[in-house]
């Protein structure tokens, strides 16, 4: 390719790149391997894993997932498909993308939605970059961003946005509900902020006054930015109907509907908005017309993509979407149906709810916060966190999220799910490990101690 383009190599290839940015080596790659010697690799660490009981959320959740899913997902139409753009666009995948943003705006009850993102985080990035463009009376370029929102979130968009003068406002929680209260965001009333980030559930699963904060924010011509778990809102109310006049936007992570944890991945961020921030949307919008010939068809209404639209002037330049993902959850959906998911929403709740109940009665263990809570909860020990943990998956048991590195505060804290796949014979077999453990624990410190 080179000598037909007549180029000598591939530094000539990318000699624009002025020099001071160029990556001096690349000591960290192994060396090239074979599709033989990956697949093995690849097969040895798989036989590593554990088929472990798992009460892990924290954002990745196991759920149901019908055998139809990703036996349709992987067909070879699917499979292979990548982002084709509109010259190269089949009506089926222009149709499926279609129903996916149809099936996102139900759920989240707003206008519009793009075909999707990398991730949750990167979704709440595009989010505030979104707001910082639409809110036109805004000129500080402040985003106000409670400690209830997940960890990795709120780095990651930090990651993306902090290059672009975007500065996010840390708004602290209340120590006894896991929420954040009003007059903690109230006093920036007054100040020049362009938007407040509102999660629900929380990252604690606590549940937000989402329909004061959300008055409030507008009140003070704040937009607002709700993350969200596409599973959840099917149960409490969506996005759309916050407060008087609903969420400005609304992002999330699709992962709970219909993709599997597979080791880390791959997830997709799903982004709606109301139709009056259309324009800043990031990414494809599909829709559906009629042709010359009086023909249903469906077709890209709307994009603005950076590699071939609007380039430097784009609302992005990480807006691939994550097809397979999407397609997986488009059929997911329409297989399980509105009252499906709902069932599965409640199922979890019931089962957290159960969880905590019975991992309370241990001495030693409490529930964290006194807030109503959905789908996961914090709790506490009275020893450190992480020793338990390791502790219980010698039983087989991955027994929660450890948050002692973001959240020191709370102490020895985990936060634990139970999601509709987890049995009343496992959340018992939990409860009698953990207590075994701790039992365990303490007669060994007795021991040292005499």
């Amino acid at each position: 390719m080179l000598q037909v383009i007549g180029i000598p190599d591939t530094d000539a290839l990318f000699d624009e790149i002025p020099p001071h940015l160029r990556v001096a080596g690349l000591d960290g790659i192994p060396e090239t391997m074979s599709e033989m010697e990956v697949s093995q690799l690849m097969h040895r660490r798989a036989a590593e894993n554990k088929q472990a009981v798992c009460f892990i959320g924290a954002g990745a959740y196991e759920h149901h997932i019908p055998a139809a899913v990703w036996q349709l997902a992987t067909r070879g139409e699917y499979y292979t498909a990548y982002t084709p753009y509109q010259a190269e666009a089949s009506q089926g995948t222009l149709q499926l993308t279609y129903e996916y943003q149809s099936m996102m705006t139900a759920l989240t009850d707003m206008d519009v939605s793009n075909a999707s993102l990398y991730d949750g985080a990167s979704a709440l990035a595009e989010a505030m970059l979104m707001a910082v463009r639409a809110n036109r009376k805004s000129k500080s370029r402040r985003i106000l961003m409670p400690r209830t929102v997940h960890p990795a979130y709120r780095k990651t968009a930090d990651t993306i946005v902090s290059g672009q003068n975007i500065e996010l406002v840390e708004v602290e929680y209340d120590r006894n509900t896991g929420t954040v209260q009003l007059d903690a965001i109230q006093q920036a009333a007054g100040q020049d902020a362009t938007a407040v980030v509102i999660q629900q559930p929380s990252f604690f699963g606590t549940l937000e006054d989402v329909d004061a904060i959300t008055d409030w924010a507008h009140r003070n011509n704040m937009l607002v930015i709700a993350i969200t778990n596409p599973l959840t809102i099917t149960v409490l109310k969506p996005p759309g109907q916050w407060g008087s006049q609903g969420a400005d936007i609304a992002c999330g992570d699709g992962q709970p509907l219909g993709a599997p944890l597979s080791s880390g991945g791959p997830y997709f961020g799903f982004l709606c908005s109301t139709q009056a921030l259309v324009r800043q949307m990031p990414g494809r919008i599909v829709g559906r017309t009629i042709d010359v010939d009086g023909n249903e068809g469906f077709v890209l209404t709307l994009q603005a993509r950076e590699q071939h639209i609007r380039r430097s002037k784009a609302t992005s330049n990480i807006c691939t979407n994550q097809g397979l993902v999407v397609t997986a959850s488009t059929i997911h959906m329409a297989i399980m149906g509105p009252q499906g998911l709902e069932n599965s929403a409640a199922a979890c709740h019931a089962n957290t709810r159960e969880l905590v109940a019975q991992l309370s009665t241990i001495p030693g263990v409490s529930q964290a916060f006194s807030s109503p809570m959905f789908h996961e909860a914090v709790l506490t020990l009275d020893r450190p966190a992480d020793e338990v943990l390791s502790a219980l998956a010698e039983y087989n048991i991955l027994g929660g999220y450890d948050l002692g590195a973001e959240y020191p505060e709370l102490g020895h804290a985990i936060l634990v799910c139970a999601t509709e796949l987890r049995t009343e014979e496992e959340i018992t077999a939990y409860r009698s490990a953990l207590q075994t453990v701790l039992e365990q624990e303490q007669e060994t410190r007795q021991k040292e101690i005499a």
